[in-house]
């Protein structure tokens, strides 16, 4: 039963160090990059307020209303709000107003806005596709330095275990008195010194590794590691089928770059219709609603006793005294909120007409700088233009380069290890030094080394020219 609990508990703690260790391939990076690496969401957020922009410009078309409330307690000489007379009393006020106004003609300066914010937004969205191919990119030269970095690590183990083996033999000649013991020295110490190019090497994939985690935005600390596809399997389009001139038109079409510029060129034309449409005079229409209530009281007289005037009047020979009507104050009262509402609404609608005259060429001044930015722009995609077919060009001579570079290595490779076969069993026969087998060695680990090193060139540089044509990235 014991047994049987530490096998469960073994299998617990190994289920978690299994999933850490599941390998990264290069479609995994490039995914994982893409949906979490800061430049990429940093330009999406330009989209999103870009997108923001969109919505604020087309709403302002619409007519605006707002609704204004207030309240206030005055003292001493104030105008009555619904009266308009001026009264030194204390009194509380309510006033509501509802406004609208809505632009008729403005010379389609809204219009034209709107249109260069909605270029503007699909500029953006392109932009964070030029970001996202960059990203991708650099992941996967980041992760071919690491598969390159650990080619270069099982070269060094493969001659360490040469050296290893030849030391092996050589101390056992060695013992017998064949050889002497400098050269068993010797090949000791050039085993010490392929251990350290392998701890070299190992520090190299580890260097890489990290890079490729900030790519990926990964934590520094967290199990990483990248699944090793033979470099040999990897797919790769011949140079017949990515011809500079055939791979240049396809970047202009569809590299997110190129259609940014683009983009930005037709948003600048716009906003620069914009600009020139404030020049020239606009047509508004604006109406109002308002009431006011004023919590004053209001005296209420009523019949009172008559009084003598001193005044006499004859009728009919008689004369009378004459006497005036009398009141007197009943009671003082406020008239009710909402009586007073209905009583001091008040409307109005009407025209604004705008005319720019003077205005410190602020008008102006916004035309023709929107007129220079179109032309900066256009500028701005010549040479965007211009650098991309250099790129392409250098590209496709460096892949050819390479190319030709990792066939004379691998012929190099070849005749350094037949010079070194045939040095090891000199060697063993007494008719080499150390010395010179290990020079033959070293030569065959570098003609190695280098071989590797174009071999993974070619590849990036192949890569690169497939990436510009719009394939995408695939190892």
């Amino acid at each position: 039963m014991k047994i049987r609990n530490l096998l469960l508990i073994a299998c617990c703690l190994a289920g978690p160090v299994v999933k850490a260790q599941e390998k990264w391939d290069l479609r995994r990076c490039v995914d994982y990059a893409l949906e979490n690496n800061i430049s990429v969401r940093q330009a999406d957020l330009q989209a999103r307020f870009s997108e923001l922009t969109l919505k604020q410009g087309r709403a302002q078309q619409l007519p605006s209303l707002n609704i204004n409330g207030n309240t206030a307690m005055q003292f001493g000489l104030n105008d009555n709000p619904t009266t308009g007379i001026l009264e030194n009393a204390r009194f509380f006020s309510v006033g509501l107003q509802a406004q609208s106004q809505v632009t008729l003609f403005n010379w389609f300066s809204r219009v034209n806005t709107n249109k260069a914010n909605e270029l503007t937004l699909e500029a953006d969205i392109e932009q964070t596709k030029k970001v996202q191919n960059d990203i991708a990119l650099n992941v996967a030269v980041g992760y071919l330095q690491i598969l390159l970095a650990r080619e270069q690590v099982k070269i060094a183990e493969n001659t360490s275990e040469q050296t290893k083996a030849q030391l092996e033999r050589t101390r056992k000649l060695v013992d017998a008195g064949q050889l002497p013991e400098l050269n068993a020295v010797q090949l000791e110490a050039q085993l010490a010194r392929d251990s350290a190019n392998i701890v070299a090497g190992l520090a190299s994939v580890q260097s890489f590794e990290l890079q490729l985690k900030a790519l990926l935005n990964l934590d520094a600390a967290a199990p990483f590691e990248v699944s090793t596809p033979p470099v040999e399997l990897i797919p790769i389009k011949s140079l017949a089928e990515l011809q500079p001139e055939t791979v240049y038109a396809s970047a202009l079409a569809n590299l997110p770059q190129q259609k940014v510029n683009e983009i930005r060129i037709r948003a600048a034309v716009k906003s620069m219709q914009a600009a020139k449409a404030g020049m020239y005079p606009s047509i508004g229409a604006f109406g109002s609603l308002g009431t006011n209530y004023v919590n004053t009281k209001i005296p209420v007289y009523g019949p009172g006793p008559l009084t003598e005037t001193g005044a006499l009047v004859t009728i009919g020979g008689t004369q009378y005294a004459v006497q005036a009507p009398g009141r007197i104050l009943l009671s003082e009262t406020g008239m009710p909120l909402g009586r007073q509402f209905r009583n001091n609404f008040g409307q109005n609608i009407g025209l604004a007409l705008s005319i720019p005259i003077l205005n410190g060429r602020a008008n102006r001044t916004a035309w023709e700088r929107a007129k220079l930015n179109v032309t900066n722009l256009e500028l701005t995609k010549e040479q965007g233009d211009m650098q991309l077919k250099q790129d392409i060009y250098k590209a496709y001579v460096d892949a050819t380069s390479a190319l030709q570079q990792y066939n004379a290595n691998k012929k190099a490779v070849t005749a350094n290890e037949t010079a070194y076969e045939f040095a090891q069993k000199r060697y063993d026969q007494g008719l080499l030094s150390t010395y010179d087998l290990l020079n033959t060695q070293i030569t065959l680990q570098s003609a190695r080394n280098q071989m590797v090193l174009t071999q993974y060139d070619y590849v990036f540089k192949m890569k690169l020219l497939e990436f510009y044509r719009g394939q995408g990235l695939s190892l």
